[in-house]
């Protein structure tokens, strides 16, 4: 991995630092068939779901992903990472870093991963609670699922911004 096709790839902690106010975040549920795609609110403690597209090509892909974010002035993608069990990377995870680091180079918008197990069974529980049928299911479960990963990494945002906004004695006690 060459140093400027993963400058924009970063670890939360980075991003919360660089984060813009009012910055909204996309969140991408990467599929071997569909890319679900989730958007944040601009105060960063919502996240919705946002689209379903169809994977064809690398390129094409791509130019959808930054399309949409672009369309919604997102600052950062929010990408789930397909983590066995035991929180080793298989197969997809791998396919997942390699589209990022594909796509990274293309996109000035930086990119954190997300830990995404049990994402879709989790939304997938949910909508069969719900009794969505099962082609309602197919329809959603994608940038549901999308959401279900932002609003995780939203959810370390907002710990973060209130531990570095709290005193030494606070995060002191808070540890404690």
């Amino acid at each position: 991995m060459s140093a400027s096709s993963s400058t924009n790839i970063l670890p939360i902690e980075l991003l919360f630092a660089q984060l813009p106010p009012k910055a909204r975040l996309m969140g991408i549920d990467l599929g071997t068939k569909t890319i679900g795609l989730a958007i944040s609110d601009i105060e960063r403690s919502i996240a919705s779901p946002l689209e379903t597209i169809r994977r064809t090509k690398f390129r094409e892909d791509a130019k959808l992903m930054s399309a949409a974010a672009e369309k919604h002035d997102v600052f950062a993608y929010v990408i789930g990472l397909p983590l066995n069990m035991d929180g080793s990377e298989g197969p997809r995870a791998q396919a997942t870093r390699s589209f990022i680091r594909n796509m990274a180079p293309l996109d000035s918008r930086p990119f954190i991963f997300w830990d995404e197990r049990l994402s879709t069974a989790a939304v997938t529980r949910e909508l069969i609670a719900q009794d969505a049928s099962r082609a309602k299911r197919a329809e959603v479960v994608d940038r549901m699922a999308a959401a279900y990963i932002l609003q995780g990494a939203l959810d370390r945002l907002s710990t973060l911004g209130r531990m570095s906004s709290s005193s030494p004695a606070d995060t002191a006690i808070a540890r404690a």
